[in-house]
C-alpha cells in the first residue's frame, strides 16, 4: 500500500510541477524536474539541470554549505577556500573576538595575510547527496498502526539508515540526516562533510555590515552591507579537520565566478542554500492562533528583554560588545514577529487559509475519497483549538524563563543530567568535572553582565506570574509572589546580593569549595525555581499538549497529502536542508501610487546618514566612505548606466531563515549578490506567499567588493576570485536578430 502511495504523490507531484509559478517553492535541486527546468529557462536560465545539482561531479550545489549545519548560508568564492556570508552571519564570530582595544564590531577586521586570519567558532557543512529513502522508512508500515507506533517505526527505521550511512566515519567530520517532507508522505537522506577550521578574514565596521540597525531591518529601500568573509581550510589531504596550524586553504570542487557586469531590471536570479523553517501549509486555525495569541506574546516578552539590555549597553563599551550578538539575536525575531502579525492581518491570510479549506473539503467530497480525507480537518480543527490553551505557558518558557540566563545556564550545566551533578553523586571524577565546569563558565562569563541578568530574572518572573494561569505555574514562584507582594524586584536584588552566580571569581570559588555537594547546589533558590519551571514545562505543558500535537501530525499528513494530489502544489516547508529557489530581478509596487525600484545607491547612505560622533548610532556613515563617496572613487563597481555605486537589488525569489547569506547567482551560474532579508509588506510570506510584492533583499556584489578594495585596501582577496566584468550575450535574444548567435560558455 505504501508504494502505491508513494508512486502517487509523485505522479501528482511531477504533474503540478506543470503549474509551479517560478517565483515561489524552496525546491530541492534533485527534484529538478523537466517542467521546473523549462520554467527556470524562461526566467532566462543558460545552465543544464547538471551544473546545479549533480551528486558526482563538480556542480554549484558544491559551493554553498550551510554554517553550523544550518544556522545561516554561505558560498565559496574563490579556488582558496574564501567564503562569502553575511556579516549579521558572522556577527557572532566578529562579537566573540572583540574587546574595547580591538573593537572589531565598531571599526571592522580584515586579514591582510593568512597568518591573521582568526579562528571562528563553527563549521561548515557541505552537501554531498540526496537520496529518496520513503520506502526504506517506511518499511513496515500498516493501515492500522496508530500514530504512536507509526512515529514508532519511522524512527527506528530512520536510526537504522542513518547508523548504516555513518560506518566508519568520524561523528565530527561526516554527518547523516534523514528528514521528512510534506508532513511525512516522503523522506530523503542527506550525507554532508563537516569542515570545522574557519576563519574570519574581513567584516566592514558596523556602520556599514549593520547600517540602519532595527530601523531599516525587514525594510526597503535598504542601504545595508550585510556581508562578511571567511575561509574554509582542510588537511595537506585536503580532507576535513579540526582547527590546525598545519591545515591549509580548502581547495573545494566548485568555486562561484563574482560577477560585476551589473544586475538590470528582468535579470535571472536564482538562490540556493539552506532555509531553516516555513509553514505554508498552516491552517486558519493556525493563523488565528499565531495572530492573536503566540506572537504577541513573543513581541511583548522580547521587548522587555531588549529595553534591559539596551540601558546597560548604553552606558558602557565594554558592555555593548559583551550584548551585542545577544541583542541582535533577540531583537531581529523581535521585529519579525511584529511584522508578521500585521501582515498576516493586512494582506487576509486567514481568507486565503479558509478558501484553501473550502476546496480540499469540496474537492474530497466531489470524488468520493471521504474515507481516506474527510478526518483530516477536523483533526487539525481540534487539535489546534484544544492545544491552545498550552500556547501561552509554552511561549513564556521559551521567552521568558529561558530568557534569564542565569537559569539557562544551571539548565546547560548543573541539572541531574550534568558532569558536575553526575561526578558528585558518585564521588568519581569530581576534580575533572569541576574543570569541564569552570572552563564553561569561563565562556559564559566573558560576555555576561551581572545588572542585566538581575533585571532580566525580575522581568521574566513577573511577566510569569501576572500573564500565565496559576494552572502552571511552579509552586516556589506562587510562594515568592506572595512573600514579596508582586515585587520580583526585590526578590532579584536580594538573591544577587548573595549569589556566587554573578560572577565569574565568586563562581570559581563556589565550585572549588570542598563543600560543594548536589545539596548546596539544590539549596539555591533560583536553581530550585527553575527545576519547578522545567518539571511544569515537560508535565504540565508538553506532554498534555503532545497527544493533540500527534492528532495535528496525522491531519496535517492527510491534508498536504490531499492538496498535493487536488493540484494545489507548493514545494515542502523548509526544514534546513538545501534548496533553490528562481525568479528575477524586479521591482515592486507596495502600496497605492507608491512604487519601489529593483535597486538602490550609496547616494542613498548619504540621504539616511545622521550626523553624529557615535559610531554605533544606526545611520552613522564613516568618513572614509563620504570621501570615496564624494571623490566618485568607485573603481570597477560603479553602474554602467550613471556612474553611481550599487548597494542592494531585489529580485522575487523565495526564501526565509537561514537563506542569510546565500548567493544570488546570475543565468550562468555567476555571484550577484548575497541575500540578506525580506521585505515588509510580505512577512506572512513564511505561511503564505504573496506573489505580486514578496521580495528578497540582497547586498549587491558590486557594494561588497567595492568595501573590500577601496575601502579596506584589502584588494588581495579579490585578485584570489574569478571576477567576470562583462555581462553575457543572451544567445535567445541575439537570435532574434541574428541568425547566427555567438555561443555562449556556462
Amino acid at each position: 500500500m505504501k508504494s502505491i502511495i508513494k508512486f502517487l504523490f509523485t505522479i501528482f507531484l511531477s504533474i503540478n510541477m506543470l503549474f509551479v509559478k517560478a517565483d515561489e517553492g524552496m525546491w530541492l535541486p534533485m527534484l529538478l524536474g523537466e517542467a521546473t527546468y523549462k520554467n527556470m529557462v524562461e526566467c532566462g536560465i543558460r545552465l543544464t539541470p547538471e551544473q546545479i545539482y549533480n551528486a558526482n561531479n563538480s556542480s554549484l550545489k558544491d559551493a554553498i554549505v550551510a554554517l553550523g549545519g544550518g544556522f545561516c548560508t554561505g558560498e565559496i568564492i574563490s579556488n582558496q577556500g574564501l567564503m562569502m556570508t553575511n556579516h549579521h552571519c558572522g556577527f557572532g564570530t566578529i562579537q566573540a573576538n572583540s574587546t574595547t582595544e580591538n573593537d572589531y564590531l565598531t571599526d571592522g577586521f580584515w586579514a591582510m595575510t593568512k597568518e591573521q586570519e582568526i579562528p571562528a567558532d563553527f563549521g561548515v557543512w557541505f552537501l554531498n547527496n540526496i537520496s529518496d529513502v520513503t520506502d526504506k522508512v517506511l518499511q513496515g508500515l500498516k493501515d492500522d498502526m496508530t500514530e504512536k507506533e507509526r512515529d514508532s517505526l519511522i524512527r527506528a527505521n530512520s536510526n537504522s539508515l542513518k547508523t548504516s550511512a555513518n560506518e566508519g566515519k568520524s561523528k565530527e567530520d561526516f554527518a547523516v540526516q534523514v528528514k521528512s517532507f510534506y508532513y511525512g508522505n516522503l523522506y530523503y537522506m542527506f550525507t554532508y562533510n563537516i569542515y570545522n577550521d574557519v576563519r574570519l578574514v574581513g567584516a566592514p565596521p558596523s556602520s556599514i555590515g549593520k547600517f540602519g540597525g532595527d530601523t531599516d531591518n525587514w525594510m526597503w529601500p535598504r542601504h545595508t552591507g550585510d556581508f562578511t568573509m571567511f575561509r574554509v581550510y582542510a588537511d595537506k589531504e585536503n580532507n576535513p579537520s579540526s582547527y590546525n596550524e598545519e591545515n591549509q586553504p580548502l581547495k573545494p570542487k566548485h568555486s562561484l565566478p563574482v560577477s560585476i557586469a551589473g544586475v538590470q531590471d528582468g535579470d535571472y536570479a536564482m538562490i540556493m542554500g539552506y532555509p531553516g523553517s516555513t509553514d505554508r501549509f498552516l491552517t486558519s486555525w493556525g493563523v488565528k492562533e499565531a495572530v492573536e495569541i503566540e506572537q504577541p506574546a513573543r513581541v511583548k516578552i522580547r521587548k522587555i528583554k531588549l529595553d534591559i539590555m539596551d540601558e546597560q549597553m548604553s552606558k558602557s563599551q565594554k558592555v555593548r560588545i559583551q550584548y551585542a550578538s545577544k541583542y541582535a539575536r533577540v531583537s531581529n525575531y523581535w521585529k519579525y514577529f511584529i511584522g508578521q502579525s500585521e501582515q498576516l492581518v493586512k494582506n487576509k491570510v486567514f481568507d486565503k487559509k479558509q478558501s484553501i479549506e473550502n476546496s480540499f473539503s469540496l474537492w474530497y467530497q466531489k470524488n468520493k475519497l471521504d474515507k481516506t480525507y474527510s478526518e483530516a480537518l477536523p483533526l487539525i480543527e481540534n487539535a489546534t483549538k484544544s492545544s491552545s490553551k498550552y500556547t501561552i505557558p509554552k511561549v513564556y518558557f521559551q521567552e521568558a524563563v529561558v530568557g534569564s540566563e542565569l537559569i539557562l545556564f544551571m539548565l546547560r550545566n548543573l541539572g541531574p543530567r550534568t558532569p558536575i551533578y553526575g561526578a558528585l553523586k558518585s564521588g568519581e571524577g569530581i576534580k575533572e568535572a569541576k574543570e569541564n565546569l569552570i572552563a564553561k563558565a569561563e565562556a559564559y562569563y566573558k560576555d555576561y553582565n551581572a545588572v542585566i541578568d538581575e533585571n532580566t530574572l525580575a522581568s521574566v518572573l513577573s511577566l510569569y506570574a501576572n500573564d500565565v494561569d496559576k494552572e502552571f505555574q511552579p509552586n516556589l514562584l506562587i510562594s515568592l509572589n506572595e512573600k514579596y507582594k508582586g515585587n520580583f524586584k526585590n526578590f532579584a536584588s536580594n538573591y544577587f546580593k548573595k549569589t556566587p552566580f554573578k560572577s565569574l571569581e565568586l563562581f570559581k570559588e563556589w565550585v572549588n569549595n570542598d563543600k560543594l555537594s548536589i545539596k548546596a547546589i539544590e539549596k539555591d533558590l533560583v536553581y530550585q525555581l527553575q527545576n519547578e519551571f522545567l518539571d511544569v514545562y515537560r508535565y504540565k505543558v508538553m506532554v498534555p499538549k503532545s497527544s493533540f500535537d500527534t492528532d495535528y501530525k496525522k491531519g496535517m499528513r492527510l491534508f498536504v497529502d490531499g492538496l498535493q494530489k487536488m493540484g494545489m502544489n507548493k514545494a515542502s516547508d523548509a526544514n534546513s536542508t538545501m534548496r533553490f529557489t528562481y525568479g528575477n530581478v524586479l521591482p515592486y509596487d507596495p502600496a497605492d501610487a507608491v512604487h519601489y525600484d529593483f535597486y538602490t545607491t550609496l547616494d542613498g547612505v548619504m540621504q539616511k546618514e545622521v550626523i553624529t560622533e557615535d559610531k554605533n548610532h544606526e545611520f552613522y556613515v564613516p568618513q572614509k566612505l563620504k570621501d570615496l563617496y564624494d571623490s566618485k572613487d568607485f573603481g570597477p563597481y560603479a553602474r554602467k548606466e550613471d556612474g553611481k555605486l550599487p548597494v542592494g537589488f531585489l529580485s522575487n525569489n523565495d526564501i526565509t531563515g537561514g537563506n542569510s547569506g546565500s548567493p544570488v547567482i546570475n543565468s550562468h551560474g555567476e555571484l550577484i549578490g548575497t541575500a540578506f532579508d525580506g521585505n515588509w509588506e510580505a512577512m506572512s510570506g513564511d505561511i503564505y506567499f504573496e506573489p505580486n510584492i514578496q521580495r528578497t533583499i540582497s547586498v549587491d556584489i558590486r557594494y561588497s567588493l567595492f568595501i573590500i578594495d577601496k575601502y579596506a585596501g584589502a584588494k588581495h582577496l579579490i585578485d584570489e576570485m574569478n571576477v567576470i566584468t562583462e555581462r553575457h550575450i543572451d544567445p535567445v535574444k541575439v537570435a532574434s536578430t541574428d541568425p547566427k548567435p555567438v555561443p555562449v560558455k556556462n
